[in-house]
């Protein structure tokens, strides 16, 4: 695909992206009526599904020869271009009241990831990334940072009830390590913002596991196109797994993270 190309579909990402902003904004800190879907560990809300409907609408109107595969709604359509839905990432938080969520709107074509956009409506962040170049609010961006562990910030929200569940002590001690071994370490809970942040530079490294194409599609652009490394766990950026991400000049190779997600995939 042609760069063009790619940032017109960046474009049409970004406009129904935003299309949810305003309702996200008015939903926020209403304290809104939680259901739950696997687990109670996975919330989801009305306005998840609201969102999703509307930015279905959007691509619809401006990609109507396309397939949509949501979180909420699952795939609908067909077409040479497959567009990834998060509507909220971060719905726990976004249901408590934590500012830390966003929409994640990601194009792929022949399973590859062609353009993306992370929208962060409380602070009115826009991640926009295409096939030449990666922007926030229209800057270019650019992934550096630290370049050890100790020196560095790790968003992870490693290890997750699953992950509890399927190694048990295990995964407390590779957490352990992680927590000695940087900086700081933080547990945010939006997978897609935490890839945004990477790729600004805002923080170092990302790790997770378990996550679906939704969460990480158009995050994983952005960090590679802001001059990160995202590296999948599990055969592709679009195959339901584990991730990891770091900025440009980090010495992943020396990292306990090298090892731990290895073993943590």
């Amino acid at each position: 695909m042609d760069v063009n190309t790619s940032r017109e579909l960046a474009a049409v990402a970004a406009e129904a992206a935003r299309a949810v902003g305003d309702m996200l904004r008015g939903a926020f800190r209403s304290r809104p009526e939680v259901s739950t879907k696997r687990d109670f560990h996975d919330p989801v809300t009305e306005h998840d599904k609201a969102a999703e409907e509307r930015i279905r609408e959007v691509l619809a109107e401006r990609c109507p020869d396309s397939a949509v595969v949501g979180e909420e709604g699952g795939t609908r359509g067909e077409g040479t271009i497959s567009w990834y839905v998060d509507p909220i990432d971060g719905t726990a938080n976004f249901a408590a009241g934590l500012p830390f969520f966003c929409t994640s709107i990601a194009a792929a074509v022949d399973g590859e990831v062609v353009a993306g956009v992370v929208y962060d409506p409380v602070r009115d962040d826009e991640f926009t990334a295409w096939l030449g170049g990666a922007e926030c609010n229209g800057a270019p961006i650019r992934s550096s940072g630290a370049r050890t562990d100790r020196e560095a910030v790790l968003l992870s929200s490693y290890p997750t009830p699953r992950d509890l569940a399927a190694d048990g002590e295990e995964a407390l001690h590779r957490f352990a390590r992680m927590v000695n071994a940087f900086a700081s370490t933080r547990r945010p809970g939006s997978a897609a913002l935490k890839l945004a942040h990477v790729a600004a530079g805002w923080s170092d490294v990302a790790y997770g596991t378990r996550v679906n194409a939704w969460d990480v599609a158009a995050g994983s652009l952005l960090v590679r196109q802001a001059g990160g490394v995202y590296i999948p766990l599990s055969g592709g950026v679009l195959t339901p797994g584990g991730y990891l991400a770091c900025v440009g000049g980090f010495d992943l190779e020396g990292s306990v993270m090298a090892e731990i997600a290895g073993a943590g995939a």
